[in-house]
Parts: C-alpha cells; structure tokens; sequence
C-alpha cells in the first residue's frame, strides 16, 4: 500500500501541474522538490545539484548540439525546398504525387533535426503549404505533414535515441542503425495509405518523370543528401563515434553551404548558432531535471516495484514489451518526449534485464511509441504545432489523423512482436 501511495504521488504531482500548464522543466523540478519534501526522502540541496549537473555532464550529449546546429543550418542555407524539389522529381507521374514528396523529404531530411516537433514546424510547414497550392485537401494535407514528421527521430540521426543510449549506457551507432528499417517500414506504409486515398479522390498526377529535371535537381540536392550518408557511412565504417559524427556534419554543412551552395552568410551563420544554443539549453534544462526526477525514482525503489508487478502478469518477454509499450504510449500523449525518456529508462531498464529483451530493441520500441504519442490526442505535441503552423483547427486534424494511425501502429507491432525488424541490420553490420 505504501508503494502504491508513494507511486500515486510521483505521477499525480506531476500531472497535476501539467494540467496547470506548467512548463515541463519546472514541473519536472517542482514535483521533485515537493515529494522531498512531502515523504521520507530527505531534502539535500548539495545531492540535488550534483545530481542534476551529473545527469546532463556527458560526452555522449555533444552529439545533441552538433546536429541540432547542422540541422538549423540546413535550413538556412534552404535545403529543405532543395531536397522538397528532388524528392518531387523522382515520384514523377505517380498519383497523389506530392503526398509521397512529403514523406520522402521527411525520411531525408528530418534525420538532420532529430526531433519530431521541429520537423514538423520547419519542413512541415513547407511541405503542406506546397501540397495546398497543388490543390490537395487541407485535412489530408495536414495529416501526411503530421504523420511523417514522426519519422524523423527513428532515422538517424535522433535526438531520442541519443538520451535513450546515455542513459541506457549502449551504444549510439548501434541505435541509430537499428532504426533504420523500423523507420523505412512506417515511411512505406505511410506511402500505400497515401496511394490508396490519392487513387480513391482522384487526385492529379505530377509531370511524367524527365532525366533532365531529375539529374538538375540531384546535382543541387547531392551535397545535402551527402550529410546523412557521411554520419551513417561514418559510423558503420568505425571512422568516428556518434558524437564524433555530429561535428563532422556540422563542419561539412559549414562548407558546402560556404563552397557548393554560396548562400550562407555570417548574420545566418550567427542567427543559426544563437538559436542552437537557446535550444540547446533547454533540453539541457530538461535532461537535469528529469535525472533528478528519474534519481527519487530509484531512491524510492519504484523500478523494483513496477518490475515485480509486471513480472507478476506475467515472464513472457512478448507480453512484458507489449504491456510497457502502452504504458509508453499513455505517458507520450502527456510527457515531453526528452523527459519521457529520460525517467522511464532506469525505471523499465531492470524489467527487460530480467526478461533477456535486448537494450537495443527496446529502445527503439519506446521512441517508435512515443513518437505515435506526439501525434495521438488530447496533449499530443505535434497537433498543437501543426495547428500553430498551418492554422487547421485541432478537430479537423484530429479527425483526419485517424487513418494515418493504422500504419504507424503495424509498424510498431511489427517491431515489437519481431524482433529481427529492429536488430537485423545491427547483426548483419555486426553491431549487436
């Protein structure tokens, strides 16, 4: 009873301040203290700020700043519109062909953000705009935007995955790697539910497909799509480490911004740079407090109970990874995606250790899951930001984001329920 009363405190405080709207780092912060406060754990103002300075001190975590700054740059220099108009030369005369172009710029490009949100808010906002102006419908246009934005942080590289493997202490490369295919399966099932509504609403088809127009646009787009083969080539071939990659991206989107593409001044450079660091240290900010948050979490023994109780359902590790994915799944529609992950993993680390699930596996199960949270009503994040950039109401996203539900859920079944959808192209790399 003690346990369940202590459990009901850590997430009851902290929803209840959500519910007033509290900005996640401090509500993260505020629960922390209250509970210290409020129960048996001892209140240490030393503890608490050596723990949260620990909690954000790693090498690991460079990676973060040095892709999200490639990836402000990349859009500086306009190659999104750059890779928006290759993807568009390669769909051709496909039917709905513009839908496609959304998901495979998605694929391409939204690596270089990491994270979901800003995919969604830069390239998003591009790839709905153009798809209107094509005369497709501002529903449908809306939810391919909103669904494939999600893709983003499953493909190399990804901010998620990144905090994931620091915390979960396995290696990054092997993360961004296993990924790729979960990745690709949604990108492809996001594509046939699109072929499928193009085909049904007679939607036009784009020019038929020109050598010249594709060999134009790939010249200009090469350079860029170079950044995301460089990191993963990079780290598959042993040449550096994830956060390694991070700063070679950088440098060479320095260059061929500087060299190829003649379009990036020093105020961009600047303005780019001031911006990845505010961005920077807000995730910072919300990495340190959910280490303190995840840090009473352990104090308190709650892993050990939760893993006692799962364990108790039941020791099939199909059923155990099924049962954390919904857990997973109604913390996403609430939890900011950093701190989610931040808290979650020490606490579901020891139930997949007593159940022989690889780290690796898991850890994409829970960004796949997450992600599909961002998307999912009422406190989704992506619909408030699709609502903020195309100015749809939050209903009628809603309610064409409904079908666009059925393939990202078969690809997250997919990788839970096989196993070799995730760590197949590890082995095959021998990574895992």
């Amino acid at each position: 009873m003690a346990d369940i009363v202590l459990l009901t405190l850590f997430v009851g405080v902290l929803l209840a301040l959500y519910l007033f709207e509290t900005p996640v780092v401090y509500a993260l912060g505020l629960t922390s203290l209250i509970l210290m406060w409020t129960t048996s754990i001892p209140f240490e103002p030393l503890l608490v700020a050596q723990t949260m300075v620990s909690g954000s001190n790693s090498f690991v975590l460079l990676a973060i700043p040095l892709f999200l700054q490639t990836g402000l740059l990349m859009n500086a220099l306009g190659l999104t519109d750059v890779i928006f108009d290759f993807a568009k030369a390669l769909v051709g005369p496909i039917r709905g062909g513009l839908a496609h172009v959304n998901i495979i710029a998605s694929i391409i490009f939204s690596g270089m953000t990491g994270t979901a949100a800003a995919d969604a808010a830069g390239l998003g906002a591009i790839e709905y705009r153009a798809m209107r102006e094509e005369g497709y419908d501002e529903g449908f246009s809306v939810a391919v935007t909103g669904s494939s934005s999600i893709i983003g942080p499953i493909i190399p590289p990804s901010v998620p995955l990144i905090i994931y493997g620091v915390i979960a202490q396995v290696s990054i490369g092997t993360l961004f790697i296993a990924g790729l295919v979960p990745g690709l399966i949604m990108g492809v099932g996001l594509m046939i539910l699109c072929a499928i509504y193009a085909n049904r609403r007679g939607y036009d088809r784009g020019d038929w497909w020109s050598v010249g127009e594709i060999g134009r646009t790939a010249y200009r787009a090469l350079p860029a799509l170079g950044t995301p083969i460089l990191i993963i080539g990079g780290i598959l071939g042993g040449l550096f480490t994830a956060t390694e990659a991070g700063a070679v991206a950088l440098f060479y989107t320095l260059l061929i911004g500087t060299l190829f593409y003649d379009a990036l001044t020093l105020d961009q450079v600047i303005e780019s740079f001031e911006d990845g660091m505010t961005r920077t240290a807000s995730l910072t900010f919300i990495v340190a407090a959910a280490s303190l948050y995840g840090f009473l979490i352990r104090r308190a023994q709650l892993p050990e109970v939760l893993a006692e109780a799962v364990t108790t359902v039941s020791t099939d590790p199909l059923v155990i990874l099924l049962l954390i994915a919904g857990v997973l799944f109604v913390v996403g529609l609430m939890l900011e995606t950093i701190a989610a992950i931040t808290i979650l993993t020490p606490v579901f680390l020891p139930i997949i250790e007593q159940t022989a699930i690889s780290p690796i596996h898991f850890g994409v199960v829970m960004i796949i899951t997450l992600m599909i949270g961002l998307l999912t009503p009422p406190f989704g994040v992506i619909l408030f930001v699709l609502n903020a950039v195309t100015g749809v109401s939050l209903e009628r996203i809603t309610k064409n984001m409904i079908p666009f539900y059925v393939p990202l859920l078969v690809a997250l079944v997919l990788a839970i329920v096989f196993p070799g959808v995730v760590l197949w192209l590890p082995r095959v790399m021998g990574l895992a």
